[in-house]
């Protein structure tokens, strides 16, 4: 069965017979299957008043260890975003209940980020429906095609992730 990516190919097959596109043909089902998640992920976010960004700061508190706090930077880390771009996931969580900072007992200048109940409440209530969304969305592939696909993939992340 062709898709979309198929006919991209063959069309720069006939165009330019002279270049190999075989990265497209990985490359492309990615970015389009990347789409796919995102809006699939969106909407179960969505259900639960979250966004991605916040699903991912409770999620990455509720799965450290118990009390379930983070420095900031811990979060950052874990995030892969900018130091001001977890102040305003932080900024916009604890508005809604959903976190609290304190000053560190360690560090008297730094802060802990901790789920509140509410927080915690609201993550394990999406955490069930995240994972149904990846099970709908891998539905397709059997646990040994899964489990295949995910050792490719980590393969090349860890190629290009320092």
């Amino acid at each position: 069965m062709a898709d979309h990516v198929d006919l991209v190919l063959s069309q720069w097959h006939a165009r330019r017979p002279d270049l190999d596109v075989s990265p497209m043909a990985v490359l492309g089902r990615l970015s389009r299957f990347a789409r796919v998640v995102e809006a699939a992920q969106r909407d179960t976010f969505a259900r639960h008043g979250l966004d991605r960004a916040s699903f991912d700061v409770l999620a990455t508190l509720r799965r450290s260890d118990p009390p379930h706090c983070l420095t900031p930077t811990e979060l950052m880390r874990a995030s892969m975003v900018t130091s001001g771009a977890i102040t305003q996931r932080l900024d916009r969580l604890e508005a809604r209940g959903l976190v609290s900072r304190r000053p560190s007992e360690v560090d008297g200048r730094g802060v802990v980020v901790s789920l509140t109940d509410e927080g915690r409440t609201l993550v394990d209530a999406a955490l069930p429906d995240h994972i149904a969304t990846g099970n709908r969305l891998l539905a397709a592939l059997d646990p040994d095609a899964r489990e295949a696909l995910a050792a490719t993939l980590r393969t090349l992340l860890e190629a290009h992730e320092s």
